[in-house]
C-alpha cells in the first residue's frame, strides 16, 4: 500500500482528518525498553503501510512528544530517524555519557557533566538544527521545566504556536529559533544527574540585561509521562492546533520505560529520603495521567488502575471516547519480569530500576522486547487512522 507523505503544515492541520499522537516517557537510560516498544510498534505499522524500508514513524504520527529521554527519541523520531539508527545512537550515548567519576560523588554537585551529553546530542541533530528547522518531518513536542518560574514548557515546531515565530518590535526569542539540542538537553537536567540548562529567552532592549531561563528535567512537572500534556496542545485553543476528539478522530499512543520497583533498597539519609519521594511523586503524577486518558477513552490496553477504580472500562469522563489510547509499559518486578520468561535475583531486579546504569541497558533491551512482542497488536491499531494513499 503506498500513502502519502505529509508536509509539517499537513501534520498539524485541523482539516477534520484522523490524527495521530505518540508520547514517550522519561525515565534515563531506561529509555532503551521505550525503543524496543518502538521497534515493534515501527515494524507492525510498516507492514500494513507496504513494507518498504522507506517507511518512518514521523510518516504516520502527527505529533511525537517527549519529556527527558523520551525527547531524544521523540527528536530522532521527528528527523524521519528509524528506531534502528537512534537505538545505536541511545546506546553509544549511554555508555559515553553516563561514566561515574569519583570527583563527582556526593550531593553537592551533579553527577555527570553535561558537556558529553550536549556534545552527543549536537552530533545526532546537528550543532545548528532548530526547532524550526525544515529537517523536522512531523509535529514534535519537547517538555522541559524553567525552575526560575516554576512553570512546565512545552515547546514545539507547530508553526500557528504563539511563541513559534518572531514578532514584530519584540525581543522574545521565537521558539522556532531554540536550538534542537539545547531544548533536548533542558528536558534531559535531571537535578543529581546534571546541571540545569540555561537558554536565552528575551534579548532584552539596548541596555538591559538578556532574560535567561534556567531549565530542568520535564519530569519535575506533572508530565514525566507527556501523553496528557500532548493532548492538552492538540485540543486546547490557546495552543492553536485545535485537532477534534473522538475515538475514530484522536489516537493517543503512549510508551514507558518500564515502571521502578517502588520497593527498592530504602534510603538511609535525609538527601536519599528526599530524592526518593520527589521520584515517588513523579509516580503518583504517572499514575494520575493513565487515570485521566483511560477515563476519557475505551482503551484496549487499559490496566488496573488500583483494586478499587479498577481498570475504568466502565466509567467514560464523556458520552463517548474522547481518544483512541494506548499505553505500552512493563513492571519493573521479579514477578512481572517472570511473566516474560525472565528470571534474576533480588539484587538484579533491583538494580534494573536505577536511570544511569549503562550496563543495564543489553538486559532492559531484552526486556523491552519480550514485553512488546507481547502487547503490541496490530488490532489495537484502528484501520481508519492508516495513512491514505
Amino acid at each position: 500500500m503506498a500513502y502519502k507523505i505529509r508536509t509539517l503544515d499537513e501534520h498539524f492541520s485541523n482539516d477534520g482528518t484522523p490524527k495521530r499522537i505518540l508520547a514517550l516517557d522519561g525515565g534515563g537510560l531506561r529509555g532503551i525498553v521505550t525503543l524496543a516498544f518502538l521497534a515493534e510498534i515501527e515494524s507492525m505499522l510498516r507492514a500494513r503501510h507496504g513494507g518498504a524500508e522507506s517507511f518512518r514513524l514521523s510518516h504516520y504520527f502527527d505529533l511525537i512528544a517527549g519529556t527527558s529521554t523520551g525527547s531524544i527519541i521523540a527528536a530522532g523520531l521527528a528527523r524521519g530517524m528509524t528506531i534502528t539508527e537512534i537505538t545505536q545512537k541511545y546506546l553509544d550515548l549511554g555508555r559515553r555519557v553516563f561514566q561515574k567519576s569519583w570527583l563527582r560523588q556526593g550531593y553537592f554537585r551533579a553527577f555527570y557533566s553535561e558537556a558529553g551529553l550536549i556534545e552527543e546530542l549536537k552530533q545526532v541533530y546537528g550543532p545548528n538544527t532548530t526547532i524550526g528547522d525544515a529537517s523536522l518531518q512531523t509535529g514534535v513536542l519537547i517538555v522541559t521545566k524553567r525552575l526560575d518560574t516554576g512553570s512546565a514548557w512545552p515547546v514545539s515546531n507547530n508553526p500557528r504556536g504563539p511563541y513559534y515565530a518572531s514578532r514584530p518590535d519584540s525581543q522574545v526569542i521565537a521558539n522556532s529559533n531554540y536550538p534542537l539540542w539545547q531544548v533536548v538537553r533542558a528536558s534531559t537536567a535531571a537535578p543529581r544527574f546534571f546541571d540545569p540548562e540555561k537558554i536565552e529567552i528575551n534579548r532584552g532592549k539596548p541596555g538591559e540585561t538578556p532574560v535567561v531561563g534556567e531549565f530542568v528535567d520535564g519530569g519535575l512537572s506533572p508530565f514525566n509521562n507527556p501523553a496528557l500534556q500532548a493532548l492538552m496542545y492538540a485540543i486546547l485553543d490557546g495552543y492553536r492546533v485545535g485537532w477534534p476528539t473522538g475515538a475514530d478522530k484522536l489516537l493517543v499512543v503512549s510508551v514507558g520505560t518500564g515502571s521502578a520497583d517502588p520497593a527498592m533498597a530504602p534510603a538511609k539519609l535525609a538527601v536519599e529520603h528526599a530524592v526518593k519521594s520527589l521520584f515517588s511523586l513523579m509516580d503518583d503524577c504517572a499514575a494520575l495521567v493513565e487515570t485521566l486518558l483511560q477515563w476519557m477513552s475505551a482503551s484496549p490496553t487499559a490496566r488496573v488502575i488500583d483494586r478499587e477504580a479498577g481498570d475504568l472500562r466502565r466509567d467514560l469522563i464523556a458520552p463517548a471516547p474522547l481518544i483512541h489510547y494506548l499505553r505500552y509499559n512493563v513492571v519493573l518486578t521479579g514477578e512481572s519480569l517472570a511473566e516474560l520468561g525472565l528470571k534474576f535475583d533480588d539484587g538484579k531486579v533491583a538494580g534494573l530500576s536505577v536511570m544511569d546504569a549503562p550496563d543495564n541497558m543489553t538486559t532492559l533491551q531484552e526486556i523491552g522486547v519480550r514485553a512488546a512482542e507481547r502487547q503490541v497488536r496490530g488490532e489495537d491499531f484502528p484501520a481508519n487512522f492508516d495513512l491514505t494513499p
